[in-house]
């Protein structure tokens, strides 16, 4: 109960980092590449900086050979650049709920990826879940009717894209993480990310206007949203197993919808909110039953 209490809180604070990602991206009107390489470096340095309170110089041990290192390379640039930038545009284009319902079937893309590159057919329960979802998908970004979307196409695929890119980040760090300290992993990650996206966009080229609420924003991101979220999270599996602690990601989206209706005017539907709700319920099945199948 603990450790889904700890999990529970992870997926709170990123639920709130998105929504105060569509208050920047929308009512600040601040450039993506320009705040991605902000928060990417800026989280970047601080989690390395945790990490090496920790262990010292062996937050370096990940560079021990070329195979690790490649691995990590393909972590920060096809899994969490790829991911941060789909994740931010959708939420610019349309809204952070509707971007978080589509990154939500990342499961599902882990799924498919299975299938495709290591031939190994699906559960029925993985065939069920997908229907569902893509019912609730359909359900969430239609209203109901096929000749309008409830956000704009560029929105829609970048948020599928996003889901995709998020299905990499979880799949891609596999190996590395159970060699080294996860916080190290996602440190190393974010640090090359944030000079990958600094080299393209110096974060002192085209920068906004600096006001308190900017300031106040993306340090809320960068702490709610990455140290404080990842930290609560790692907690999280002192107490319980990850098949345990994946299920209770589905905190992240209710509380996205919520904090969305109430502080930036979300006007949905009852259909939009069946359509996520069947969203969430699917990839709740998806991951109850193969960590079941898992354990048996």
């Amino acid at each position: 109960m603990k450790g889904i209490m700890w999990a529970m809180l992870a997926s709170t604070l990123w639920g709130i980092s998105g929504t105060v990602m569509q208050f920047i991206s929308q009512n600040q009107a601040i450039p993506a590449d320009w705040f991605l390489s902000v928060r990417t470096l800026s989280a970047g340095i601080i989690l390395l900086a945790i990490g090496f309170m920790q262990r010292g110089m062996g937050i370096f041990k990940i560079f021990k050979s070329w195979r690790s290192t490649g691995q990590l390379l393909a972590y920060a640039t096809v899994g969490l650049m790829a991911n941060m930038y789909t994740f931010y545009i959708s939420i610019e284009a349309g809204s952070a709920a509707a971007a978080t319902i589509l990154q939500y079937l990342s499961p599902l893309f882990i799924v498919l990826g299975t299938l495709v590159f290591k031939r190994e057919w699906p559960l029925r329960t993985d065939m069920i879940a997908f229907g569902v979802s893509l019912l609730g998908v359909f359900l969430a970004i239609t209203r109901g009717n096929i000749h309008e979307l409830a956000i704009p196409m560029n929105a829609l695929i970048w948020g599928i894209l996003s889901g995709v890119t998020a299905a990499l980040y979880v799949v891609l760090p596999r190996r590395i993480v159970a060699e080294n300290s996860p916080i190290i992993v996602l440190g190393w990650g974010t640090l090359i990310a944030g000079i990958l996206f600094n080299l393209y966009h110096p974060l002192w080229r085209g920068a906004p206007t600096i006001t308190p609420r900017l300031v106040i924003s993306i340090g809320a991101v960068v702490l709610i949203g990455t140290i404080f979220a990842f930290s609560a999270l790692l907690h999280s599996l002192q107490y319980a197993p990850s098949a345990v602690v994946s299920i209770v990601d589905a905190v992240q989206p209710v509380v996205t919808f919520v904090l969305s209706i109430i502080f930036l005017n979300l006007k949905v539907s009852i259909i939009e909110i069946i359509g996520s709700i069947l969203v969430v319920f699917a990839i709740y099945i998806l991951q109850h039953y193969r960590s079941k199948s898992t354990l048996e």
